[in-house]
């Protein structure tokens, strides 16, 4: 058996959980911490891919990036190539399908921090970016770890949107999800078994560290 696909899980995963740290948490904390015309509308869309059929988000991605896409096009015409049916496809279906578990954690614990510290940093004279950098984010980080807790897991086992847009190519995007599906397919259980056993240890391993050091390093 080929662990490969595990392995391609967790750099999959790794990857969209950091782009969705990059993207989430100011998205997070503008809806926290803003009254931003069209701010349920906003929370609407984010909160979509948790309740979507995966396939449904993947076909929503294909539209967008795909060679037919407005995002796909603009790709191969600045020479990046396409993006469908690569790692970065994977990549990408793995972060839409779970950056909104880290922003409505984030969000939970910005909205619970005292909007007093922030206030005494105005008045310091600090700016809108550090105080959301040096105050509000360290008083909300156990939260934001929780988030990006359920956003690697998510990202770990996502199949629908990956297999739309990313496909089954072995070796670039065949991911341990789509390599378990396929090995029930064609009934090599023994190695499905494994497979899952494997990713299931390796993931509750790294959820437990993340939520160990959430809680203080307490399990």
């Amino acid at each position: 058996m080929s662990l490969h696909p595990i392995i391609l899980s967790l750099q999959v995963a790794g990857a969209a959980s950091a782009l969705a740290l990059v993207v989430g948490l100011p998205v997070a904390w503008l809806l926290a911490r803003r009254e931003l015309p069209g701010r349920n509308v906003a929370t609407v869309l984010i909160l979509l891919p948790m309740v979507l059929p995966p396939t449904v988000l993947g076909y929503y991605l294909l539209v967008i990036v795909g060679r037919e896409g407005p995002v796909g096009q603009m790709a191969e015409a600045v020479g990046l190539g396409r993006i469908v049916f690569t790692p970065g496809a994977a990549v990408l279906a793995a972060f839409a399908a779970s950056v909104p578990f880290l922003i409505v954690a984030a969000r939970a614990g910005f909205e619970q921090v005292d909007p007093a510290y922030e206030e005494a940093a105005r008045t310091l004279g600090r700016s809108e970016p550090a105080i959301a950098f040096l105050v509000t984010l360290p008083l909300a980080w156990r939260s934001v770890v929780a988030g990006l807790a359920l956003t690697f897991a998510r990202a770990v086992g996502e199949f629908g949107a990956t297999i739309m847009v990313a496909g089954s190519v072995p070796g670039r995007t065949r991911t341990a999800s789509i390599a378990i599906y396929e090995a029930v397919q064609v009934g090599r259980m023994d190695e499905a078994n494994l497979m899952a056993l494997l990713l299931t240890v390796i993931t509750a391993a790294m959820l437990l560290a993340l939520v160990g050091l959430g809680r203080g390093g307490g399990w």
